[in-house]
């Protein structure tokens, strides 16, 4: 059985299959259309839909990017993208982080001028250059994951401490499991 989602990312189409379960998922225009509402992978396909999308995105990258020098909603996927996976070329990072190759390229560009990223040559290939991040770089990344922190902690305040720690340990499985690819497991 199979849940498709269709998530506003780069208009690519994720395919997550649960056996036992079929439904839908479309996020089109904003509007949320799901059958089986009431089955917790339902209920979750929908919630990763909602916070995919370019607006939420957005809207939480404006707020934690907010008095941070040289960072914004636009350009903070790539410097956080590149802290995730390290020294790269712009083209490794623009798969990495699901855009466009020159809009990347374009966004490290203003990252660089702002003295967060640097281009450094690339050891196997002479011809190219990796970003990565600068001193100040790192410095911007940890204060935005701790931004970030703040804001979930701020969000889940009323969560009694168990259920908070379940849904920590849930969701990292869940993120696990989607990034290894086992959450499509077609026949």
């Amino acid at each position: 059985m199979t849940i498709l989602c269709v998530l506003d990312v780069r208009a690519f189409c994720t395919q997550i299959t649960i056996a036992g379960l079929r439904a839908s998922c479309t996020y089109h225009r904003g509007v949320s259309k799901t059958t089986r509402d009431s089955t917790s992978a339902a209920r979750v396909a929908s919630a990763i839909g909602a916070l995919t999308l370019r607006a939420t995105r957005a809207g939480l990258y404006g707020r934690l990017t907010s008095g941070v020098e040289g960072v914004d909603a636009t350009t903070y996927p790539v410097l956080s993208g590149l802290a995730r996976v390290g020294p790269v070329t712009a083209t490794k990072l623009a798969e990495a982080i699901g855009m466009d190759r020159t809009v990347t390229t374009r966004y490290a560009t203003r990252l660089q001028e702002a003295g967060l990223i640097a281009r450094r040559p690339d050891p196997a290939d002479a011809r190219a250059t990796r970003l990565a991040l600068t001193v100040e770089g790192e410095r911007a990344v940890t204060a935005l994951r701790g931004a970030m922190e703040s804001f979930v902690a701020e969000e889940m305040a009323t969560w009694p401490p168990d259920e908070a720690t379940a849904f920590a340990t849930r969701l990292e499985r869940l993120a696990q499991s989607l990034a290894q690819g086992e959450g499509d497991r077609s026949r």
